[in-house]
């Protein structure tokens, strides 16, 4: 417990400096984040990731996720179209690779890089909004407040399961709890420091709270289908980036999607 607190207080502080910064270094970091994601998905469905196939789906990630960087003006890339040809090229790499590579490898390797692709590309556009630094800000203090809140509180007064079958230590009274804290810090650092209106800091934290817990449990099912512990051992305490930022791939696209963030 010590080591994942102190682990956890050091990425916190260097991951807030470089949302602070933005721009390319902040760009950067997406992209590296997404890159190993996208490395430990492939090795927890057990996946090559680095043959042909894995190749391709970092090519496929990466051109989702390139227009939201602020270098991608450096290299225009159209997604739509390198879609298609890269579900093309995985088909037929199928058939060459004679089942070896088949029907289902495709569709997880597609899966992976959409779940990853799309989930940072929607972190990466919030802060290259006029107010990205604050709102950003707000989403992942809502997202790091409801792990706080449910991990505490399920601790002290946790009784009924939540998903046993998923994840077996989340109870009700720790996910409710979770989702006060989310509204509570939320609502106290928008009034203090940030200038959003008060009903989109609470739908910040109401999204966060809800989908922030289901991003977790969507890993959580992950890790037990495929039987492994964490996504990877990046972080000392915390396990890979899949572990950490699990949460935020699910809530950024839908405050995305409902027009929030």
């Amino acid at each position: 417990m010590k080591q994942r607190i102190i682990t956890g207080l050091i990425g916190g502080a260097a991951f807030l400096l470089m949302i602070y910064l933005g721009g390319a270094w902040y760009s950067l970091l997406v992209l590296l984040l997404a890159f190993i994601g996208h490395f430990e998905f492939m090795r927890m469905a057990r996946l090559q990731p680095f043959d042909v196939a894995g190749i391709l789906g970092y090519v496929l990630m990466v051109s989702i996720l390139w227009p939201s960087l602020t270098f991608s003006t450096w290299l225009p890339i159209s997604t739509p179209d390198l879609m298609i040809a890269i579900l093309m090229l995985l088909l037929i790499y199928s058939v060459l690779r004679k089942n070896q590579f088949h029907i289902e490898h495709v569709a997880l390797t597609l899966v992976g890089a959409l779940y990853i692709g799309f989930g940072f590309t929607y972190m990466a556009a919030a802060r290259n909004l006029p107010d990205g630094l604050m709102l950003t800000v707000l989403v992942i203090l809502a997202i790091w407040s409801t792990d706080s809140g449910a991990y505490f509180v399920g601790k002290a007064i946790g009784k009924n399961k939540l998903w046993p079958e998923i994840s077996p230590n989340k109870t009700i009274e720790g996910s409710l709890g979770g989702l006060v804290a989310a509204v509570v810090v939320v609502l106290a650092v928008n009034a203090w420091f940030g200038n959003a209106s008060v009903s989109q800091a609470l739908m910040i934290a109401v999204v966060a709270g809800i989908v922030g817990q289901l991003g977790d449990l969507v890993e959580s099912g992950l890790k037990r289908h495929y039987g492994v512990k964490d996504s990877g051992t990046l972080i000392p305490g915390h396990g890979g980036v899949l572990d950490r930022f699990d949460s935020f791939l699910l809530v950024f696209p839908v405050l995305h999607l409902l027009g929030i963030v």
